[in-house]
């Protein structure tokens, strides 16, 4: 007897493991920091190849995560094959557009080596590992501005360093995703963790202290945009009490519902970034 197998999960077998990604809450990670940092530099045609390049690495990163983690199954790599092909292409036309961009070369392969081996390792879900994503992503607010401002000494040796603007995107977004880290945590795998519980509340109730510092400090001495600082202060105090109520109120959320959250609260940040 042949019983009938459903369009659906035909399409996923001939599809096959490694083209879609599972982490619903990682595309706006993935996609803010380009937003605003292009936005503050100037959007140019530039940033949309940077983007893509960039989203296509996300892909070509996913899928040989998963190669590696089934001990390199031959299964597992035609996703690889088809990500790293289409992201050398977009890389190469970032390079085209801007070839000094190169130089951001030494500070991602470390973050990318770092990952790929704790990915190797299964430890992908650690803490760890979180954080250098975390860092490689809010980076990118730094790169858009490649082009934008001339390269020299320092930090503005790397294209797009030389806005000190930049930096501060950079670190506002670091700061912001670094939170969501225990938090996301605290819903997921570390669910009902009360030390984890504990890490994520004291995180993100210091994150609005010094948002609220920065605030008071940006009124007495014109340190920074005022408007800006004291906006990011009421996300940080409401990303706070997030962190407070949602696991204990909603703690059988699902990791869908998890992410959607996570890209409202993204959306939320990209206002306050884009117009405060």
């Amino acid at each position: 007897m042949v019983t009938a197998v459903p369009t659906r999960a035909r399409g996923r077998r001939r599809r096959g493991p490694g083209w879609v990604p599972n982490q619903h809450g990682a595309w706006a990670m993935l996609v803010l920091p380009a937003v605003v940092g292009a936005a503050h530099a100037g959007v140019r045609w530039w940033h949309l190849v940077l983007l893509a390049a960039w989203l296509s690495a996300y892909l070509a990163y996913f899928a040989v995560g998963l190669w590696l983690k089934s001990r390199r199954r031959p299964r597992y790599l035609p996703p690889v094959r088809a990500y790293a092909a289409t992201t050398a292409v977009l890389g190469a036309l970032v390079v085209v557009g801007e070839p000094a961009v190169l130089r951001w070369g030494l500070v991602y392969a470390p973050l990318l080596a770092t990952s790929l081996v704790l990915v190797a390792r299964r430890a992908d879900r650690t803490v760890t590992n979180d954080l250098v994503m975390v860092a490689a992503a809010s980076l990118l607010a730094v790169v858009a501005h490649a082009g934008a401002v001339p390269t020299g000494a320092g930090p503005a040796w790397l294209p797009g360093g030389g806005d000190p603007h930049g930096w501060v995107l950079a670190g506002v977004l670091l700061a912001y995703f670094a939170g969501t880290v225990p938090y996301v945590k605290t819903m997921i795998r570390a669910r009902g963790d009360r030390r984890m519980y504990a890490a994520s509340v004291a995180l993100h109730g210091a994150l609005a202290a010094g948002a609220g510092a920065w605030a008071v400090a940006a009124a007495a001495g014109g340190l920074g945009d005022l408007r800006l600082a004291v906006w990011l202060t009421v996300l940080a105090v409401l990303l706070a009490v997030r962190a407070a109520v949602v696991p204990r109120r909603w703690p059988a959320a699902t990791p869908k519902q998890v992410g959607l959250g996570e890209i409202a609260a993204s959306a939320a940040l990209a206002l306050v970034l884009l117009l405060a």
